[in-house]
């Protein structure tokens, strides 16, 4: 099916996250986390986010949009440098939030909770 095939048919999220993005966001995420938290307000639910898309019961689809955004937050090569002061993790933050407004619905208070354990710590 090509790229156009999949617009039509609503199917646009392209390939699914491999095990290889996965383990990329598992090393990166806390690093990254820790240090632009300052920048992020919305920590909390971000890690949540973390949390719902490394969660085998959430669906496919949930978890590769999740899987892609957090990995676009994690790879230090993006469209604004993060190392660019105030304004580096702006398109982070972008993306991180269309993301998590997006499947919202799938982020579940168990993840949340998970995500404030971790964030205790």
């Amino acid at each position: 099916m090509s790229g156009q095939d999949n617009v039509r048919t609503g199917e646009i999220l392209g390939p699914e996250p491999t095990s290889e993005d996965e383990a990329k966001v598992r090393s990166r995420f806390w690093p990254t986390l820790r240090k632009a938290a300052r920048h992020i307000p919305f920590s909390r639910e971000l890690a949540a986010a973390y949390y719902c898309a490394l969660d085998p019961a959430v669906p496919l689809r949930v978890r590769a949009t999740l899987l892609g955004a957090l990995l676009y937050f994690v790879t230090p090569l993006d469209a604004v440098p993060d190392f660019i002061l105030a304004i580096g993790f702006g398109d982070d933050v972008t993306v991180l939030l269309g993301a998590i407004t997006l499947v919202a619905a799938h982020i579940t208070d168990r993840h949340r909770e998970r995500a404030d354990e971790a964030l205790a710590d």
